[in-house]
């Protein structure tokens, strides 16, 4: 830390959130030689940003409204701890203006904007007009304040599809709804209004032509309190699902010099439009077909989640010996909130080498990304040279539709594209987290995409490869379900030396050992693995379960994969060879379920999962109506009796801000209902059942 008297009153700070962010700011903090406060609630009384402040403070229940949300319970904890100053974060409170006036009147400084360019900015359809008068071109639209559902039924057929509805206030994806023509509008319009006004309390909808091969490309920028306003060059965010980010890269493959200085100007002056202080972004949708056209989407009045890359590549000096590599823009956000100037101006930035970000999210690609949840049993990150990780989640976590889905950062940094995005990749196979499921695997497969290693993105490149994308992590199931056998038999094992064979689950007995079963639900099918003789040297046979159980040979044309195999474990590894192969897996063992890891693939094994048992919750015949994820039900409107026809909603289930409608897979009548409006419901819980109708049954 310098030694700045701007700096020096400034000792104490509170972080208003949670999760890999709210660690990655006390870590800051720390270095700077400033304490640490943490907030949080309940359901993170354990959590690692708890552990890593110098003080905590519980300000509410699980309920975000009534902790991370609340603007009275984190002042007090401000007064209570001492802070002068309280860092937002992102999400929760960090673009809301009413939060930094509060703070302003209680005499605490906001880390972050004034208030007044919140306001410009948080209001999608004001910053338009804002930045529009300052020369940045924007996207035809209609950003008419108040229209009503028939002003924005309107104001689509007018611009014309395809076309976006998007929340006037907020971000992330939440409420934002593509429509390609007019059949659906109107129910589009309705959950588009009911998403927003739960996510930020303001339904208000704004239209504007869908850009044909969207990319996705912001420009941070920073500003001080003295009149100097700089950009750090641009990021590439093209790559998402559901309108959410998920791999990052600075800079953008797409850009030449010229765009990328004119592009970068336009963001100054969008930020100077407003009297922006401190560390924001501007975001531009850019049309691959056009790339020296870009357009003026929005800009996020807080630090990104994606904002590592740009530090990486950061260079302080330009090519002067002297020239430092990397910024921390949460330290230069903290300097500014304390009344320090830049001591840099644009021409002294320059862009070293290329970093890639992906995020890891607690989710089922393969379930159209639906969250998941539990416990962490365990979690393992990457380390080396050019490798970062920013990082919310430890053993013991428990992971809900609480908050946000994501997990962790993993960034990778090499002097060009291709070596960082190897880089990446070499990282998210060192990445195990297991418990949970998550979306690791995926990001791999993506990584790997032809598209993708050329630098020809677009914003809907994952929804059109989504199968292939999702099909390409499923690899070797035979394999896996060796390795959580023998990992179960080396459990049963006695430790230290045999003295009664009995004792071993070897299936010894005179003459030619017993064959031991092991049943492990993957993949939707039932996998037998039948096993004989000690983990150390063991004759292993794979086959679906179609053959005779119990202790009789295995009839070969049943079997799919057989061998000599052999296991031990060293802490939290498990090494297993399998004709002649050596592979080395992350595991974990809990209720019933054994968590295998390797080369970024988790896989979560169940013992004694029939098939016939998980196919008996399935609705595609009638049957039980379950929930596809851990959440809310907020819409419940049927009752026992009802006919039904497939297709018509049945449920909406809320996670994360996110609606999930549930809908009939047949016509039927409704039979039960265990659910109510309102109600939490877990990942496959019955909501309701359904009894199909005679004709389709036939």
């Amino acid at each position: 830390m310098r030694e700045d008297s701007d700096m020096r009153h400034l000792d104490t700070v509170l972080v208003a959130n949670r999760g890999e962010i709210a660690v990655r700011v006390i870590r800051t903090l720390r270095r700077l030689g400033i304490r640490s406060v943490a907030v949080h609630s309940d359901a993170d009384t354990h959590a690692p940003h708890v552990t890593e402040a110098d003080t905590a403070i519980r300000i509410g229940p699980r309920s975000a409204t009534d902790s991370y949300l609340s603007i009275e319970r984190i002042l007090d904890a401000a007064k209570q701890s001492g802070a002068q100053a309280i860092h937002p974060g992102y999400g929760f409170l960090s673009e809301n203006a009413a939060f930094a006036r509060a703070c302003t009147e209680a005499g605490i400084a906001f880390i972050g904007p004034p208030p007044a360019a919140i306001d410009a900015m948080g209001d999608k359809i004001r910053a338009k007009q804002t930045v529009q008068a300052a020369g940045v071109p924007l996207v035809p639209g209609r950003s008419d304040p108040g229209m009503s559902d028939a002003d924005v039924h309107a104001a689509v057929l007018e611009v014309g599809f395809p076309v976006l509805l998007k929340p006037s206030a907020g971000g992330g994806g939440k409420g934002m709804r593509a429509v390609t023509d007019e059949s659906r509008l109107d129910e589009q319009i309705t959950s588009a209004r009911r998403e927003a006004r739960a996510a930020f309390g303001d339904d208000t909808l704004l239209v504007e032509r869908y850009v044909t091969r969207p990319r996705h490309i912001e420009v941070q920028v920073l500003a001080d309190t003295h009149g100097t306003v700089v950009h750090l060059g641009e990021r590439e965010c093209s790559l998402q699902r559901r309108h959410q980010k998920i791999i990052e890269e600075a800079p953008s493959a797409l850009l030449d010099d010229d765009t990328r200085r004119r592009i970068g100007t336009a963001a100054v002056e969008a930020a100077r439009s407003v009297e922006y202080v401190g560390a924001g972004t501007v975001e531009f949708i850019v049309s691959a077909e056009k790339p020296d056209e870009f357009f003026f989407m929005e800009m996020n009045t807080r630090l990104q989640v994606e904002h590592p890359v740009t530090e990486l590549v950061t260079v302080i000096g330009g090519q002067s010996s002297a020239a430092q590599r990397g910024i921390d823009l949460v330290e230069w956000q903290v300097r500014v909130a304390a009344g320090e100037a830049l001591p840099f101006t644009q021409e002294a930035l320059a862009i070293d080498g290329h970093a890639v970000e992906a995020r890891v999210y607690a989710e089922d690609p393969a379930r159209n990304f639906l969250p998941t949840g539990g416990t962490v049993l365990a979690a393992y990150e990457p380390s080396g040279p050019g490798v970062r990780v920013d990082s919310g989640v430890t053993a013991g976590a428990e992971v809900g539709s609480d908050y946000d889905p994501m997990l962790a950062k993993i960034i990778g940094w090499a002097p060009t594209r291709s070596d960082a995005l190897r880089k990446l990749d070499f990282a998210l196979a060192e990445t195990a987290i297991l418990g949970v499921g998550s979306n690791v695997a995926f990001l791999r497969a993506l990584l790997e995409h032809p598209d993708v290693r050329e630098g020809t993105l677009d914003t809907g490149l994952v929804e059109r490869d989504l199968e292939s994308l999702v099909a390409t992590t499923d690899t070797a199931p035979d394999e896996i379900c060796i390795a959580a056998t023998l990992e179960r038999l080396l459990a049963a094992e006695p430790d230290g030396p045999i003295v009664d064979p009995w004792d071993v689950p070897g299936g010894w007995r005179l003459g030619e050992p017993a064959w031991n079963v092991w049943r492990f639900a993957i993949s939707g099918e039932e996998v037998e693995v039948r096993v004989r003789g000690r983990a150390v040297d063991a004759e292993v046979s794979v086959r679906s379960r179609t053959g005779e159980a119990g202790n009789a040979e295995p009839h070969r044309e049943h079997g799919r994969t057989q061998g000599r195999a052999s296991a031990h474990t060293d802490g939290n590894t498990l090494t297993v060879t399998f004709r002649g192969r050596t592979r080395h897996y992350r595991y974990a063992h809990a209720d019933g379920t054994t968590w295998l890891a390797i080369d970024g693939q988790v896989r979560a094994l169940s013992e004694h999962q029939l098939l016939a048992d998980r196919s008996a919750s399935a609705a595609g015949s009638g049957g039980a109506v379950t929930s596809p994820m851990p959440g809310t039900v907020l819409v419940a409107d049927i009752e026992p009796g009802q006919q039904v026809q497939a297709g018509q909603a049945l449920f909406v289930v809320e996670a994360m801000k996110m609606e999930h409608t549930i809908t009939a897979s047949v016509d039927g009548t409704v039979t039960e209902v265990h659910v109510t409006k309102g109600q939490s419901v877990d990942l496959d819980q019955a909501l309701a059942v359904l009894s199909a109708d005679s004709t389709q049954e036939a």
